[in-house]
């Protein structure tokens, strides 16, 4: 019995010693709240990575596909500022995008943005029905075209805001449309490589809010339509098949 109570008393005085530190999202996305979370010391929280949903950001319910990660990086008192640190889609939507009888184009880039920061992004174009293997390449080509462009002309901040809300994934999209018709335009998937030295001044700076442009930039989308849901069980991870290399001709 003595040792049950001790070993409970010690549980009690460990979570005693801790503090909880409300998690704000970046400025560019509003400084929404995320949550709490309990730390000793402040220490313990840098490096820390909380997940969300677009739409727990933005309130608007055709966002909760989006699957949203944001890293601790600088404490401001009780409050825990954050970097982006990627973003996917969620597994049921990725799986209700797969059709029969039609072609979807993968591409993985690396890129630099024009404040530092290095980022992995997957773009995803499906087809209407199947495509010739020279109009694959050509819609790749339109890929590294815009991405290059838009990573060389924006900020991590605006590069992101025009990730998430669709504005890259449109501009591919009107381009690609030429080659063949087209059914979904995305950027499935985001992955911070690295950040610049001075990331902890970035994340306590002020930002543009992404929520009051989401009104704005919604209307400029294009090529993402309405996806039924599939009848049968298909794994995303057996029809994914993603370009490693892509080279500009």
């Amino acid at each position: 019995m003595s040792s049950k109570s001790s070993k409970a008393k010690q549980i009690r005085d460990k979570w005693r010693s801790k503090s909880w530190y409300n998690v704000v999202a970046p400025s560019f996305f509003g400084n929404v709240d995320l949550g709490a979370i309990p730390a000793e010391t402040t220490e313990q929280l840098i490096g820390r990575v909380v997940e969300a949903t677009l739409y727990d950001i933005t309130g608007d319910f055709s966002h909760h596909y989006l699957k949203m990660f944001f890293q601790i990086s600088a404490m401001d008192g009780k409050t825990a500022k954050t970097l982006f640190k990627g973003h996917e889609y969620s597994r049921d939507y990725l799986r209700s995008l797969v059709r029969r009888r039609t072609t979807k184009v993968d591409g993985l880039f690396n890129l630099t943005t024009r404040d530092g920061f290095k980022l992995r992004i997957a773009v995803s174009v499906l087809t209407l029905s199947r495509i010739k293997t020279s109009q694959e390449k050509i819609i790749r080509n339109i890929m590294v075209k815009i991405i290059k462009a838009k990573a060389a002309l924006l900020t991590m901040d605006q590069f992101v805001q025009e990730m998430v809300l669709g504005k890259i994934a449109s501009d591919i999209y009107n381009e690609s449309k030429q080659v063949a018709p087209l059914r979904h335009v995305g950027i499935r998937k985001s992955k911070l490589i690295n950040a610049p030295a001075n990331a902890s001044e970035i994340a306590l700076a002020a930002g543009t809010s992404i929520i009051e442009e989401i009104a704005q930039e919604e209307e400029e989308i294009e090529g993402v339509e309405e996806v039924e849901q599939l009848a049968e069980d298909v794994d995303p991870a057996e029809t994914i098949v993603v370009e490693e290399e892509v080279t500009e001709e």
